[in-house]
C-alpha cells in the first residue's frame, strides 16, 4: 500500500478548537486519460474521514471522486486545551491515513 501524509493543525481559539488537515492524496476521478498512453487514469480517492477529540468523533464525511487533489479540511469545535485531537480517513483503495495532535 502506498504511504501517504496527513498534516494535522488544532489550536484553541476563546472556546472552540480550531481544526486544519492537508491529507496527501492524489484524488482520481476515473475519468481522467494519461496522456501518454491514452488510457484512463483509475479512480482512486479518500472515501471516509473522521475526526475525533479525546476519542469522540467531532465529524465524520465521506467522500467521493469530485474532492481534489490532497484535500484540506478545516472545521471547529467546542472543546479546550489539552483535547487530542485525532484524524483519520481511508480510500477506495484501502489505503489509510492518520494524525494526531494535542490542543495547545
Amino acid at each position: 500500500m502506498a504511504k501517504f501524509k496527513t498534516r494535522l493543525k488544532a489550536k484553541l481559539k476563546g472556546d472552540k478548537v480550531n481544526v486544519k488537515a492537508i491529507m496527501s492524496h492524489p484524488m482520481e476521478t476515473g475519468r481522467r486519460k494519461d496522456k501518454k498512453t491514452g488510457e484512463t487514469i483509475p479512480e482512486h480517492y479518500i472515501s471516509e474521514v473522521i475526526v475525533s477529540a479525546n476519542d469522540k468523533t467531532v465529524l465524520t464525511a465521506e467522500w467521493s471522486a469530485g474532492v481534489s487533489k490532497n484535500p484540506y479540511l478545516s472545521l471547529n469545535y467546542a472543546g479546550k486545551a489539552g483535547d487530542k485531537v485525532k484524524i483519520s480517513w481511508k480510500d477506495n483503495k484501502g489505503n489509510t491515513g492518520e494524525a494526531e495532535k494535542t490542543v495547545k
